[in-house]
């Protein structure tokens, strides 16, 4: 019978094996520095640790006592070097090496490396010049008013170096391109702990801009023009080509753009500019898919044609769906005026949206016209929007069966302060926001009303880590009675940007409901009326927040909410409270709250226990 057999060598297979575990055994036991710097602030210290030998060499694979030693000696000269930076000139330095010592199966040299700073060098004496045709303006006197280096102040290198740094990037951004450092001296004298700062800065004449080159075939060479931040003969400033690159970033009409300043002629004291775009896909399609504590889980398929033709029309359409409401929009969009931030849009709708008891289906037409006027509140703009809609609504109260339907044609305007930097883009919240809007039968609507609503949203700092939050929403109808406006028209409140603590559009008036057969009121099964919410004239919601700023672009916060929808001033507010976490993101802040209402609405037994709310704020 065959056999199979197996020859063992076990000789050469321990030796491998052996071999093997020293090897590991090796690689496992790689010496390392553990260094200890004390005596200093932590600026001092990472400093400190940047000069070090000892840092850059601490996981070496070859890290004898010969050369520790070696690193060791060059310390002293190390940390004296990085200490003058911060004024001090003169520290006494210690050093202690302790012998690798046997931890996890490393091996490990502890250097403790002790520092007393000494005295420090003092600043006796600042002088600082700024002349030339620019010498008076204020991007130049806002840096001589407030020095970064002052006489009395320890001594810092890098304040210094910020000064002149500031000069010359303000000379550079602001179109002063032959100004000149005549003279920078920090003069030290390390015996007497004092030290002297010398500058002199001609800042020489402003350029200004010159003839715009533009090389791009995907739109009219007129609408460029208009996208541009500046205009040829005005004061040269490198931030308006910036904001030049970011508008036509934003249009969507090009894929890659560039904004560059051309060789400036030193005769006639200008600066050229070229600019060069390639064309962008023109159809853009996309879908999301989002979860809100007030929408629940939401989906959205939208298809963009980013432009129709060479005068830059775009037209868009989205879908929307959630468990609360439906909508189908369209927008053709004209660009006027500056097309970054102003428009004639034709917007159609056609929505169906439950709001608490009340069911809207609505279809409407809004020709509107978009225009960015200057303001009076310092560095901003008014964005003001005039339109007219028509108006097709029905609605259905849901517990009674009642149906409202209502043909309105409202005109309507609304001012938003936006940043004097904005290009069109789009915002999470605004400083102060109102719009006025009504309709008349004259105009052949269904009934009359007037409707006011003023928001505002505005963050505090009052001391480095804190932060006060305050927001405000209210909303006010002109109309005979409530009965006569249309349900779609009425106010609800509660819910993640109204009164937390409150389920979406759970604030509202209520009603008896009727059968539509009898006329008579229903009952619940306890006996007592039951009730519909049909949203009301009135709105009011405010919340007060106090935020602390946490380490990781983190903060917690604890606030306050208040509000109602009602048909009489001087109805019952509703309160809550509660905490939430902060996250920050680039442009906004996002937050997970948890509200305990404190009052019981109208239409309810008991008050409502905690609920989650996600909100987004801007950035603190």
């Amino acid at each position: 019978m065959p056999t199979l057999q197996i020859n063992f060598c076990p000789r050469p297979l321990f030796v491998t094996l052996l071999t093997l575990v020293m090897a590991l055994s090796a690689s496992s036991a790689n010496a390392g520095l553990q260094i200890e710097v004390r005596g200093v602030g932590e600026a001092i210290r990472t400093n400190v640790l940047a000069y070090l030998s000892l840092e850059r060499y601490k996981n070496s694979d070859d890290l004898s006592p010969d050369f520790v030693e070696r690193l060791q000696e060059r310390s002293e000269r190390e940390v004296r070097g990085a200490l003058r930076p911060f004024g001090y000139y003169e520290p006494t330095v210690t050093s202690e090496v302790k012998k690798p010592e046997s931890t996890g199966g490393d091996q490990n040299y502890r250097i403790v490396i002790s520092i007393t700073p000494g005295k420090p060098v003092v600043v006796d004496k600042v002088d600082v010049k700024v002349t030339g045709p620019g010498a008076t303006e204020k991007v130049f006197t806002d840096i001589t008013n407030d020095l970064p280096v002052q006489a009395g102040d320890t001594l810092n290198h890098s304040n210094y170096d910020s000064l002149k740094g500031s000069l010359l990037r303000t000379a550079a951004t602001y179109g002063y391109l032959d100004a000149r450092m005549v003279r920078n001296e920090m003069r030290v004298d390390p015996q007497a702990y004092v030290a002297q700062v010398t500058i002199e800065f001609e800042t020489g004449p402003r350029y200004k801009f010159g003839a715009t080159t533009i090389t791009q075939s995907t739109i009219d060479d007129a609408l460029v023009q208009r996208f541009l931040r500046y205009k040829a003969g005005d004061p040269f400033d490198a931030s308006q080509l910036l904001r030049t690159q970011f508008a036509l970033d934003d249009s969507q009409y090009f894929a890659t753009v560039e904004v560059l300043p051309e060789e400036r002629d030193r005769e006639q004291l200008t600066v050229p500019v070229s600019i060069t775009a390639d064309p962008n896909r023109r159809h853009r399609y996309s879908f999301g898919v989002g979860y809100g504590t007030d929408t629940q889980v939401r989906g959205t398929v939208a298809w963009e044609v980013r432009r129709m033709n060479s005068r830059g029309h775009r037209f868009r359409t989205e879908a929307r769906g959630s468990a609360l409401s439906q909508s189908l929009d369209g927008r053709y969009i004209i660009p006027i005026g500056d097309p970054a931030t102003e428009k004639f849009t034709l917007q159609g709708t056609a929505e169906h949206e439950r709001r608490a008891d009340v069911d809207d289906r609505t279809v409407d037409f809004i020709p509107s016209l978009t225009h960015l006027r200057h303001s009076w509140f310092g560095e901003h703009y008014w964005q003001r929007v005039t339109y007219v809609e028509f108006l097709h609504t029905e609605s259905e109260f849901v517990a009674s069966g009642r149906n409202n339907t209502q043909s309105l044609l409202i005109p309507g305007i609304s001012f938003g302060l936006v940043p004097s930097n904005y290009l069109g883009e789009a915002l999470f919240s605004r400083t102060l926001y109102a719009e006025l809007r009504g309709s008349h039968t004259a105009l052949g609507s269904d009934s009359d009303f007037l409707q006011l609503r003023v928001q505002g949203e505005r963050v505090f700092d009052f001391a480095p880590k804190w932060h006060v939050l305050l927001r405000g929403d209210i909303g006010a109808t002109a109309v005979s009675s409530t009965t006569g406006l249309a349900p779609s028209q009425r106010f609800f409140a509660g819910g993640d940007r109204s009164v937390r603590g409150f389920a979406v559009n759970e604030l509202s008036p209520v009603e008896p409901v009727i059968d539509l057969d009898t006329g008579l009121p229903v009952y619940n099964d306890d006996g007592t009326p039951k009730l519909e919410k049909v949203g009301g004239k009135h709105m009011f919601a405010g919340a007060v927040e106090l935020i602390r700023d946490l380490p990781k672009n983190f903060a917690i916060a604890a606030f306050t909410d208040v509000g109602n929808a009602f048909d009489n001033f001087g109805d019952p507010l509703m309160y809550s409270v509660g905490l939430g976490v902060r996250f920050r993101l680039p442009v906004v802040s996002v937050g997970i709250d948890v509200a305990q209402a404190l009052t019981i609405p109208a239409g309810e037994t008991e008050r409502p226990g905690p609920r989650l709310h996600l909100n987004f704020s801007p950035k603190l």
